[in-house]
């Protein structure tokens, strides 16, 4: 049967219906679909600008400390971590070589004229036990108990300076120092332990900072927060 005009205008108005309804889904699913990326995105987003914020407002302290490290870059060049006898106090070896307790060390000894050799020996003289055992001393020993990472992680929260670990990259400011076992980050196991000294700069792309140290090449600036399983977090910035 043919069918009379206004039944041809219902029936295409119906489909015209159809098709915009169609639209309207396809639409609401895309943006559905696009929705977590979009969250994640505002999120990294406002974690940029937190981190973009710290570094505006960097404690004058903690910049003193990053300098002192920084200078250390291209001046100290090997990975020697040789038992030496030292001099006490202010004792130190040849700055061209050293470990990643060197770096620490030698920062805080610039920037504030704090000697971490007489310091640690101070502290252990009077709290042995309260330190590692691991190396079989039976007394404090001067040319290496400070360039021992274990012991300046106790030092450190003797000093009141231990601080919960950041559940986020953007967390981290400048000038705290971070303490990594040398294994892959969320694996748990035994590891030689590392430090360094977290500087201002970020990594392009993130808001992870980058850490001073020196793992086997002399001291350097690098994207090593993620790389190992953090064991502690300190920041001890003296008036």
């Amino acid at each position: 049967a043919r069918r009379s005009p206004s039944s041809k205008r219902r029936c295409q108005a119906a489909r015209s219906s159809l098709s915009e309804a169609a639209w309207v889904i396809s639409t609401l699913d895309a943006t559905s679909a696009a929705l977590p990326t979009r969250i994640a995105c505002a999120s990294g987003i406002a974690s940029a600008a937190r981190a973009q914020q710290a570094a505006s407002i960097i404690d004058p302290r903690a910049q003193k400390l990053i300098a002192a490290a920084r200078a250390q870059i291209g001046v100290t060049t090997v990975y020697d971590p040789a038992y030496v006898r030292l001099p006490f106090p202010a004792g130190d070896v040849p700055r061209d070589r050293g470990v990643c307790t060197d770096v620490v060390v030698r920062a805080y000894r610039d920037a504030f004229g704090l000697d971490l050799q007489a310091l640690v020996n101070a502290d252990m003289r009077a709290n042995f036990a309260r330190y590692p055992t691991r190396w079989g001393l039976k007394a404090p020993d001067a040319n290496i108990d400070h360039r021992r990472v274990p012991n300046l992680r106790v030092f450190f929260a003797r000093q009141g300076a231990e601080l919960a670990v950041p559940s986020s990259d953007a967390d981290w400011q400048p000038g705290d120092l971070v303490t990594q076992e040398l294994s892959p980050a969320g694996i748990l196991r035994s590891a030689p332990p590392h430090i360094g000294i977290v500087a201002d700069a970020v990594v392009t792309g993130s808001t992870r900072r980058v850490v001073i140290h020196n793992i086997g090449s002399g001291t350097k600036a690098e994207d090593i927060l993620a790389s190992w399983r953090v064991t502690g977090r300190f920041r001890w910035l003296p008036a």
